[in-house]
């Protein structure tokens, strides 16, 4: 079980750190995404890190403002986003996957999907 925690209101230009704790001893075994679903939107790929944490992927819109990173001593994983603009207002969700690359979890699909955490760009 993956608990997406962090969001709320920032101005643009603004940072926001989102954290994605889980459940369980063997959360380092899973490489781990976040993902966003803006209003009106389909769910769309934010960014990706391998199971040690070394490798990471990210989504052109985002890439050199966010970076995601993980603590698996706190089974944790976190994604710093910095610059926000107001086209990154979305719910925020986080997924993991035991077997795919860090690499296939941009085209990956879930059957489920925790609450994701709400992060609103507004001046």
């Amino acid at each position: 079980q993956l608990v997406e925690s962090g969001g709320g209101l920032v101005q643009p230009g603004g940072s926001l750190r989102l954290s994605c704790a889980a459940a369980g001893p063997t959360f380092s075994r899973y490489a781990v995404g976040w993902f966003r679903q803006a209003p009106g939107k389909e769910r769309e790929f934010v960014a990706a890190v391998s199971r040690g944490g070394v490798s990471t992927d990210y989504a052109d819109s985002v890439k050199g403002r966010f970076t995601i990173s993980r603590d698996n001593a706190k089974n944790t994983v976190y994604l710093q986003m910095n610059s926000l603009k107001p086209e990154d207002t979305a719910v925020y969700y986080c997924n993991a996957d035991l077997y795919s690359t860090y690499l296939a979890l941009r085209a990956k699909s879930f059957d489920y999907w925790g609450q994701g955490t709400q992060v609103t760009v507004s001046a």
